[in-house]
């Protein structure tokens, strides 16, 4: 009906009891029979045809010229012939459950002798005739007039020699002179020269007159004795044939072949052949060119829906044609995707040969050794699937570029897409396949699966080292874009949990229609496996089973000492990820820092602000220990008795602090590896960033100190993008950043201080490690990482209570800050299993 959608008669028409009748005769067992016999025998006789027009060399311009109608009469034949095979054949145009339509075509299969491998054959045979002839046909309408113009010229030069032959200035072998031929030539010279291009059907009959003129003179005046006469008189009558031809070559016969071409009605059926085309193409690649064809053929069913907006003169003209150009060149990217797949296939089992059965030769050999290290047999090997490689590429590059509708197609382009779509499936694949974890398995599966998953990375990496010479592209390049991509939109679906308006796919400047990232089902809370790889890494390094050592930073089970985790492991995520990964891994961990921080604040203002007990506490401390600049009487009393009356609320703030604790720690340490390998793989960028870092620091500062002084404006993204990079090559303190802001908190300082007394009786100072750790008989779940974040590795109970102050994102008024700094400056805590320390601190708050 439009754009391929078919529609089956005796279904639609059943309700009609008129319509039902007369498609009876039609639908009789025997009138199906008969017609599918005779498109049986049409297809088989116009298969012969067309193949035996398409030998090389068959359709030259003359025979061309000479057989119009017979060859439009064949092309027509074999659309028709396809047409009605296609439409009568296609398994949407019958209903299944319907007995007779069932019988219908049953009977058509097997009386039309249908194979759709034949159909599909006649198809493209058809298809190459087609483009053949109407490439010949444009050609000759561009110089269709400049070639009649030669001819002409050609015709009458001959007649002017000959009449100079017969008027003896121009001698010639036993010619004598004849004043009435050499008049009758120059007549006919001018007749020649008087042929007029514009009115066609005159000159035609006029040069045929001529031709028939040259022929009698020939005969009456005994002409034939003279060969070089005669040889003058061939070419001349050669050359009006050849003006006859020229002249009939119309815009008509195109026309004609655009009709009778037309492949709308199969823009959907069409679909049920691409298993063929790319089994096709999988056996032979030099297949492609005949499909080229194909293709072109199928671009004609966009004429039908821009006829009416063409007629119309309609804006929509332009939209349109990009909608249906875009749905065909997919098609085409589908059909051809057959070519990057068997190279990737053919690519891993070079991959496994070289890296299992190939052995290295060293550079020293004996040659006793030699015929071991030979390997004749897997190097064959080799060479042959890097030959079909090369032979895929070649197949491809065949089709040349062509247009299809307003869209330019360009192989290698299609074949570098092609590439890049299989190997973000492969890649994404054996992402998700390989970061998936048991969250029971102990010890945790992290790092054999990350020294697993890297190795298979390292072999896609390998090949595309391998690959990029003999297929013309540039596969580090390629590599590393796709990569990316696939990383960072994976990052960017997990972070959308953290978002309120998510990032849909549309809108993904990673995601792309042509080389689409696939999505997984989800196998836990993660939507990715990078989330999966992050929650893992969290598990592991839960607050509340481990802790972790500063120094030799690594993390340890508090029950068994023994090493959980180290800095070995994001080394092993750089490996397998590379920098986008542990870049993409800390933006995660942002996101999370952020969402805990605002259950944090939350839950401030539900457990502390809300309540009204702990609200009367606060200020009952407040009131005891002013004036501020007086030393507290009876501070133990006091102190421990608010920690008391506020005991229920420290397990939660202990447990947001521990949180975002850990997430610091693993960023401070993926900054470190990221810096690490920065300065390594790339000293040069390192350096220029660390400067480029220092001097807009000291121009920022500067312009703070004196405000003529130049300053970033609101639209210049220099920090912005500086920023980036700085993060990607880890040179930046997670610890200074700020996530979140939010107005002032109410005694803010005050419960810090509350809870940092209420949590330092679970420590003692350790020789050994030189640090504050937990008691041995006390077994809480406070792991040093909480210290270290809130605190710092201070040394002294009065840096502890410094840093407490400092990291605090958020001060309820200047005077509570002054109160708090006062407050810890001339406080000592008594308590049987804290000695007597005297804290002095001096802050400066502003």
């Amino acid at each position: 009906i439009y754009m391929g959608i078919t529609v089956n008669l005796a279904d639609a028409w059943e309700p009609y009891k008129a319509a039902k009748t007369a498609l009876n005769n039609t639908l009789d067992l025997s009138n199906v029979k008969e017609q599918a016999s005779r498109y049986a025998t049409v297809s088989e006789r116009v298969r012969v045809q067309v193949q035996q027009f398409l030998k090389e060399g068959y359709l030259r311009e003359e025979m061309v010229l000479d057989n119009i109608p017979r060859l439009l009469n064949c092309l027509r034949d074999c659309n028709v012939a396809i047409r009605w095979l296609m439409l009568h054949t296609a398994d949407s145009a019958y209903d299944p459950n319907n007995k007779r339509l069932r019988q219908i075509k049953d009977q058509i299969l097997t009386d039309s002798k249908y194979n759709p491998k034949i159909l599909f054959q006649l198809l493209l045979d058809t298809a190459q005739f087609e483009f053949i002839l109407k490439e010949m046909f444009k050609q000759m309408l561009s110089e269709k007039q400049a070639k009649w113009e030669h001819y002409k010229k050609e015709g009458s030069e001959r007649m002017t020699e000959l009449a100079d032959v017969f008027s003896g200035v121009k001698p010639l072998t036993r010619v004598e002179k004849n004043e009435n031929l050499q008049a009758w030539f120059r007549e006919i010279s001018k007749q020649i020269l008087s042929l007029n291009y514009d009115d066609s059907t005159a000159a035609g009959r006029k040069t045929v007159q001529l031709i028939q003129a040259l022929e009698e003179v020939q005969e009456f005046h005994q002409l034939e004795s003279n060969l070089q006469v005669c040889q003058f008189l061939a070419d001349t009558r050669k050359f009006l044939h050849q003006m006859i031809r020229t002249i009939n070559i119309k815009e008509e016969v195109l026309i004609t072949m655009q009709i009778v071409g037309d492949l709308s009605f199969a823009w959907q059926l069409i679909d049920s052949f691409t298993s063929i085309m790319q089994e096709s193409i999988r056996v032979n690649p030099s297949m492609v060119t005949k499909l080229r064809a194909t293709f072109l053929k199928l671009a004609s069913a966009l004429d039908l829906p821009l006829l009416r907006i063409n007629q119309a003169n309609s804006p929509d003209l332009l939209s349109v044609s990009q909608y249906y150009s875009g749905e065909l060149v997919s098609y085409v990217r589908k059909v051809l995707q057959i070519i990057p797949e068997s190279m990737f296939t053919s690519l891993l089992k070079i991959i496994k040969l070289q890296t299992h059965d190939i052995i290295e030769v060293p550079t020293r050999l004996d040659k006793d050794k030699l015929r071991d290290y030979a390997q004749l047999a897997p190097r064959y090997e080799v060479a042959k699937l890097t030959h079909a490689i090369s032979i895929f590429t070649e197949g491809i590059l065949m089709m040349k570029t062509t247009l299809v509708g307003i869209i330019k197609v360009d192989p290698k382009q299609l074949l570098e897409d092609g590439i890049r779509k299989e190997l973000v499936k492969r890649v994404a694949f054996a992402l998700h396949r390989g970061l998936i974890f048991n969250p029971r398995a102990k010890p945790s599966e992290l790092m054999p699966k990350l020294k697993e998953l890297g190795a298979t990375m390292d072999g896609f990496h390998r090949s595309f080292e391998y690959i990029q010479d003999y297929v013309n592209i540039y596969g580090l390049k390629i590599w590393q874009e796709e990569v990316s991509r696939i990383i960072n939109y994976n990052v960017e679906q997990e972070c959308n949990n953290f978002l309120r308006t998510k990032i849909q796919d549309w809108q993904s400047m990673y995601q792309s229609t042509h080389i689409p990232i696939p999505k997984f089902t989800p196998v836990d809370e993660s939507v990715t496996f990078i989330g999966r790889l992050c929650r893992e890494i969290l598990r592991i390094t839960d607050p509340k089973m481990t802790c972790h050592i500063d120094q030799l930073n690594t993390w340890y089970d508090m029950k068994t000492h023994q090493e959980v985790t180290s800095s070995r492991l994001f080394s092993e995520i750089q490996t397998t990820l590379g920098t986008f990964g542990l870049n993409g891994l800390d933006r995660l961990l942002c996101f999370m820092i952020v969402k805990e921080l605002q259950n944090f604040l939350s839950m401030f203002q539900k457990i502390i602000l809300r309540d009204r007990t702990v609200q009367e506490t606060l200020k009952t401390l407040m009131n005891a220990v002013s004036p501020l600049k007086s030393i507290v009487a009876n501070s133990n009393k006091i102190y421990f008795s608010a920690i008391a009356k506020t005991q229920k609320i420290w397990t939660a703030y202990l447990e947001a602090i521990m949180k975002v604790g850990q997430m610091q720690i693993l960023r401070q340490q993926i900054a470190n590896e990221l810096n690490y390998s920065c300065r390594f793989d790339s000293k040069h960028l390192a350096a220029a960033l660390e400067n480029l870092n220092k001097a807009l620091l000291a121009d920022i500062e500067a312009h703070y100190q004196d405000p003529s002084l130049p300053y970033p404006k609101e639209d210049n993204t220099l920090l912005y993008e500086i920023t980036a990079y700085l993060e990607a090559a880890g040179i930046h303190n997670p610890l200074n950043k700020i996530y979140i802001t939010t107005k002032r908190l109410p005694y803010f300082p005050v419960v810090n201080f509350l809870f940092l007394i209420a949590q330092l009786p679970k420590l003692q100072y350790n020789k050994n490690l030189a640090r504050r750790c937990l008691k041995c008989l006390q077994m809480s779940w406070v792991p040093f990482c909480f210290w270290r974040i809130m605190f710092g590795t201070q040394s002294s109970p009065g840096g502890l209570l410094k840093h407490t102050c400092l990291i605090s994102f958020l001060m309820s008024s200047e005077q509570s800050c002054n109160f708090f700094c006062f407050f810890t400056e001339r406080i000592i805590l008594k308590s049987s299993t804290i000695a007597k320390m005297n804290l002095e601190m001096k802050l400066s708050c502003s």
